[in-house]
């Protein structure tokens, strides 16, 4: 039966850890890396809830996108949401592998599958570091009516946009926080940008520059990566159950 970092070491291949950007906390970040591993809980958030989903299915591994543990921990106790959180997981020795940034960058990953999600074709990078993607849509779309299809297909709960005044053709996405690189998108020909957290003055910004800026929500720019890390996890370890959470959600609405 394979162990924790027999999972980690499958996934260091296919999103090296070496690649996440250098404020990231990515890796093997809870548990016993000797663990062996018969069920495996992807989500892409480890909440008390999805550590709870993973004791009950009984996961000895939790794979999620953003790392449990990103700024330093100073303690670890049941006070606060963190520390219930990590104590959730040791207490029931639940390990958790957290695969960030280098996913992000990933041929495959949180990206490629954001524009795989959206339809786009002729997919491409857009920027150094990996991070985004670039691509053509048909139809020419306006931007209120891209972004009512953004909606649809990546099941937000609602999404915000600035109109730039040009049809929707060569589309960048970014997904997660993404919204200081719409000049970037802008300067590589693109007229529309698909990413989440979008600030007040980005917003003004992507107007004047022409530039259609849709702010489809954290959770659903980067959810679409959760099937993919099953499909990874699955093919690789055909041996172990893997499991989507079916528990974790966005966390606001709309009205």
């Amino acid at each position: 039966m394979a162990t924790v970092m027999d999972v980690y070491r499958f996934l260091d291949e296919k999103a090296p850890f070496s690649t996440q950007l250098s404020f990231d906390n990515a890796g093997f970040l809870v548990g016993r890396g000797d663990r062996q591993v018969s069920a495996i809980l992807v989500a892409l958030d480890i909440t008390e809830t999805v550590a709870e989903e993973a004791v009950q299915i009984g996961a000895e591994l939790i794979v999620s996108h953003h790392p449990v543990i990103f700024s330093p921990a100073r303690h670890v106790t049941d006070q606060d949401p963190s520390g219930r959180r990590l104590l959730a997981l040791l207490e029931h020795n639940v390990a958790a592998i957290c695969a960030h940034t280098n996913l992000d960058i990933a041929a495959g990953g949180v990206n490629d599958a954001l524009a795989r999600a959206l339809g786009l074709e002729q997919v491409g990078p857009f920027s150094e570091d990996g991070i985004g993607r670039t691509g053509v849509i048909s139809g020419a779309p306006s931007a209120e009516a891209f972004a009512a299809q953004v909606k649809k297909l990546l099941g937000a709960n609602g999404v915000r946009f600035v109109d730039g005044g040009r049809p929707v053709r060569k589309v960048a996405v970014g997904g997660g926080a993404c919204g200081d690189m719409g000049p970037l998108a802008s300067a590589c020909g693109c007229d529309t940008f698909v990413t989440s957290d979008v600030k007040y003055h980005e917003f003004q910004e992507a107007e004047a520059l022409g530039l259609n800026l849709i702010d489809a929500g954290h959770y659903p720019t980067e959810n679409v990566v959760c099937p993919v890390l099953a499909g990874w996890l699955q093919e690789g370890f055909p041996g172990i159950r893997v499991l989507i959470s079916h528990r974790h959600h966005e966390v606001f609405s709309y009205v």
